[in-house]
């Protein structure tokens, strides 16, 4: 009975552990279209074929050179699937192998300890038996009964240490995208090369053949039953929480890279709204006098009849139009984005004379408590990625019809800013990425505007939501009317 159940829970385990290798890398890494999305299935199949003819090749289970040879083996096969199924870098394709096996290797040797720990359980029954208080038949099933169960709770801890210490790595490593200096590589794979070289060196004296009879490390070092645990649980903690912390450093570092960023945008945008105010200013006080003089000029071009000089009244009245086009295009009701919509109006009248750049239905509330700055920040971002996506569509289709529209709605506290641009309809969106991932070659420097635009949304408790209707984008923007919790002066 034991060796039929012995059987079916390394069938189970071989299997749930390919699912596990199959789930790790798919969370992650994008599969190769050549194997059309099945990557998984072949992932855990294949590892439950290489797993069983690693168990033939290397039987001997107290030979040192098998252990290691083995545990060897399986970090060139994990290695081997990164590599064959899936599209990954080298960093990543290291790091997933590393961490894997050792995770793979710790949560077994944990699972194995316990049990370990309590075959004392076998002593009971034979105790029993000699004192005469169970039948042989009866100590048999008993041992068997024992046997079958603490097999069953390896298994047990062995999936859930293994499943939610991976999970964990998981969930903790958010930035996947993320290109990890040597330092960074270094220190994500310390722990998981401990981990696996601490198993190796486990598995090697954890048990010893003395006089012929296989003897267990606990046996002759009862002492090391809660040391040698506790240092496999703490390697095991150190690979989960080294990721947490990794990054947890690298959105730290993000965070001040897109604030020092964004502070350097605000400050330009303050003072372009500054001189562009005061441009305006002048030009609206200038056009106001001018017009003023146009007229009474225009009376006095009339001859002692009443008659006009045409040629002089026609060039006067052209001077009156050039006159009215100084008048702002955009009328929102906020100044800043006034100022912001009429000079990307002009750009785009120089680059695409023929785009659409709507704004009738942007307007701003007269109780508007979100600061100038801030929806100059969500505008500005919003247009230059607008006019960017635009281009590319104008420089692959040339007939193709380029427009942006801006429009704007309160429900209850919530105001929202809608932006809908036309584009040439293909999004590159990494697997884990929020935002659709930038085509330009400096990465760094690019691809900020919308999580620009996210993090001003947020500190208005709002946030950014983006889809894609055919050829068209639309952005949309939520933030709560009320003042933001930060101190920040405009």
């Amino acid at each position: 009975m034991y060796s039929v159940v012995g059987i079916i829970y390394g069938i189970v385990t071989t299997i749930f552990t390919g699912y596990c290798l199959a789930y790790y890398f798919d969370s992650f890494m994008e599969q190769r279209k050549l194997f059309c999305g099945n990557g998984k299935y072949l992932v855990t199949i294949s590892y439950v074929i290489i797993d069983y003819l690693a168990d033939a090749l290397f039987q001997t289970a107290f030979e040192t050179k098998e252990t290691i040879g083995k545990q060897l083996l399986l970090l060139g096969v994990v290695f081997g699937f990164v590599k064959l199924f899936y599209r990954a870098g080298m960093q990543m394709s290291v790091f997933l192998t590393i961490t894997f096996v050792a995770l793979k290797d710790l949560s077994s040797f944990i699972s194995t300890t316990i049990a370990m720990c309590s075959d004392k359980l076998f002593d009971l029954w034979i105790v029993l038996l000699e004192k005469g208080y169970m039948s042989a038949d009866t100590a048999d099933h008993m041992i068997s009964l024992t046997a079958c169960i603490l097999q069953l709770i390896m298994i047990v801890v062995y999936g859930v240490l293994f499943y939610k210490s991976l999970k964990m790595v998981v969930k903790n490593y958010k930035n996947k995208e993320h290109f990890a200096s040597k330092e960074e590589l270094l220190y994500l794979l310390t722990p998981g090369c401990v981990g696996f070289l601490l198993c190796i060196l486990l598995r090697t004296i954890l048990i010893t053949v003395e006089n012929g009879l296989p003897m267990d490390l606990y046996d002759k070092y009862p002492g090391l039953i809660p040391v040698v645990p506790s240092i496999v649980i703490l390697a095991l903690l150190s690979i989960v929480y080294s990721v947490k912390l990794f990054q947890n450093m690298i959105v730290a570092n993000e965070e001040r890279s897109d604030k020092l960023i964004l502070e350097k945008q605000m400050k330009n945008m303050q003072e372009h709204m500054a001189e562009m105010e005061h441009i305006y200013s002048g030009v609206r006080s200038m056009k106001h006098d001018m017009k003023n003089t146009l007229s009474v000029i225009m009376q006095l071009a009339l001859n002692e009849d009443g008659q006009s000089n045409e040629k002089l009244q026609n060039y006067l009245l052209e001077m009156n139009q050039t006159m009215d086009r100084l008048e702002f295009q955009y009328k929102t009701g906020n100044s800043v984005v006034d100022v912001l919509l009429n000079m990307k109006y002009h750009e785009l009248a120089s680059t695409m004379p023929d785009i659409q750049l709507n704004a009738d239905r942007l307007l701003f509330p007269d109780n508007l408590q979100i600061r100038g700055y801030d929806i100059g920040i969500i505008i500005g971002n919003a247009l230059d990625n607008a006019m960017e996506a635009c281009k590319k569509l104008k420089e692959k289709e040339q007939n193709a019809e380029a427009f942006i529209i801006l429009s704007s709605f309160t429900r209850g506290k919530m105001f929202f800013i809608e932006v809908e641009n036309s584009f040439e309809g293909k999004i590159t969106r990494k697997k884990y990425s929020e935002f659709p991932v930038t085509d330009k070659k400096d990465k760094k420097a690019h691809g900020i505007g919308l999580s620009n635009i996210k993090n001003t949304a947020e500190k208005y408790h709002g946030g950014v939501d983006w889809t894609v209707e055919n050829k068209k984008f639309i952005l949309t923007i939520m933030l709560q009317n009320e003042r933001s919790m930060e101190n920040v002066s405009w």
